[in-house]
């Protein structure tokens, strides 16, 4: 499952510049481009991305799993699916990127409460920002972050690093190495 994971982001996630041609969210320009909304919204690629995700927390006795939105959510929700057919499972959350001003302005949605331990998830690891907001949001809520796990590590900006600071358990299904030497092979 890993490998076709890697072959498809390679094919439809990736992008790559002899030259720093791709502007990244933290305004810095980078050789290297994943778009992996291609991967976490494709069919195959929830199934994928739900089984080995699946296997690399259920034996933490999490709660729930979820991260920042929109990057985080098809990963949960596959994560989710996966959990309730294998007869073990785990609720999907979702951080807000802001408080809505209406309702109950919740930042954080899903069954989910102070003291359960949960998974932050994010598709995409640069600096880590985004995966350092959904973990702080967790915490705000009372939540016990055991683990981490990106669909992608860029291996760019010490995003692995900075994510370690607050959860030392930080898994990558895929490494930015991984897909560039599947793209020199090509």
């Amino acid at each position: 499952m890993r490998e076709r994971l890697k072959q498809m982001i390679l094919d439809v996630a990736f992008k790559y510049s002899e030259t720093p041609s791709f502007k990244l969210v933290s305004g810095g320009m980078s050789q290297f481009y994943f778009n992996c909304k291609n991967v976490t919204l494709d069919p195959e690629g929830q199934v994928l991305i739900g089984n080995l995700v699946f296997d690399a927390v259920s034996s933490l006795k999490i709660r729930a799993i979820g991260g920042l939105t929109l990057g985080a959510d098809p990963m949960a929700n596959a994560v989710a699916y996966t959990s309730w057919l294998r007869k073990m499972p785990i609720q999907s959350f979702v951080v807000r990127k802001q408080v809505k001003e209406h309702g109950t302005g919740n930042l954080i949605e899903g069954k989910v409460s102070a003291g359960d331990r949960v998974v932050v998830l994010d598709d995409v690891i640069t600096t880590g920002g985004s995966t350092l907001k959904a973990i702080a949001a967790c915490r705000a809520a009372g939540l016990e972050v055991v683990k981490v796990v990106v669909l992608v590590d860029r291996q760019e900006l010490n995003g692995r690093e900075n994510i370690q600071k607050e959860v030392a358990d930080v898994e990558a299904l895929v490494t930015r190495d991984e897909i560039m030497s599947l793209y020199r092979n090509v």
